[in-house]
């Protein structure tokens, strides 16, 4: 691995345990740290993302978080995890970000709002033609913009929980809330995005296999032409005219 400094070290192996990979990381060794990076990456960008929903600020605040954890190595225990620990630094940077823009979203300012249990169900991911790669990355543009308007307190949740499928209790310990609130907000957040992607799919079906102006013209002149030399209707004693 090439450094920035000039400097080489030898490919650190995937399963390095993360405490090895803390204790050398915290003695200097950059190629320790970069493993912990890119072990961790995806986790806390998409925590990071859930926060202040940009992808550009997600990956700034996730710079900054990593700076924050290097700098701290040394305060790491070992009998802690390692992602949650990393979790908590990210939450704390993006939170930060928000405060500064001064537009924090309470977390517990939508656990009044009223959820209805509205079930709907995607499809097969498909295969690899243009079309089907194509449908998946516009479902999962829908699904990035519905996870975005979740309250911000059902927003972490579901994200640590669903798609980066944390335990429960490990969402707790990164959140620092109790293990039934978590229960609780990923319960809600789920029926949120159930009752968003339902309406969602709703409007989507009233357009679907639409039967425009011009498709009902083509039909038409369709038939005519094609009435045209096929006679007039058995049995009518009709002749051409």
């Amino acid at each position: 691995m090439q450094h920035a400094k000039g400097w080489t070290t030898l490919p650190i192996p995937d399963g390095t345990p993360d405490g090895e990979l803390v204790r050398r990381a915290a003695s200097g060794e950059e190629a320790a740290f970069a493993a912990i990076m890119q072990r961790h990456n995806q986790l806390l960008f998409r925590t990071a993302r859930s926060i202040v929903k940009s992808d550009a600020e997600a990956e700034e605040a996730l710079q900054e978080a990593y700076l924050r954890a290097w700098r701290a190595l040394s305060r790491f225990r070992e009998d802690a995890k390692l992602s949650t620990w990393l979790v908590r630094i990210v939450i704390n940077e993006a939170l930060g970000r928000l405060r500064t823009r001064a537009s924090v979203i309470p977390l517990d300012a939508a656990m009044n709002m009223i959820e209805h249990e509205t079930g709907t169900s995607l499809g097969d991911a498909g295969d690899g033609s243009p079309d089907s790669m194509a449908m998946r990355a516009q479902l999962r543009a829908l699904i990035e913009a519905r996870v975005d308007r979740l309250p911000e307190s059902f927003r972490i949740v579901f994200m640590l929980r669903a798609v980066e499928e944390m335990s429960v209790r490990e969402v707790a310990e990164a959140l620092g809330i109790p293990e039934a609130t978590v229960r609780t907000r990923f319960h809600r957040a789920r029926a949120l995005m159930r009752e968003s992607l339902a309406s969602e799919i709703d409007v989507a079906m009233a357009d679907a296999f639409a039967f425009d102006g011009k498709r009902c013209d083509r039909i038409v002149a369709g038939v005519l032409a094609r009435m045209g030399t096929a006679g007039p209707p058995a049995g009518t004693g009709a002749t051409r005219p």
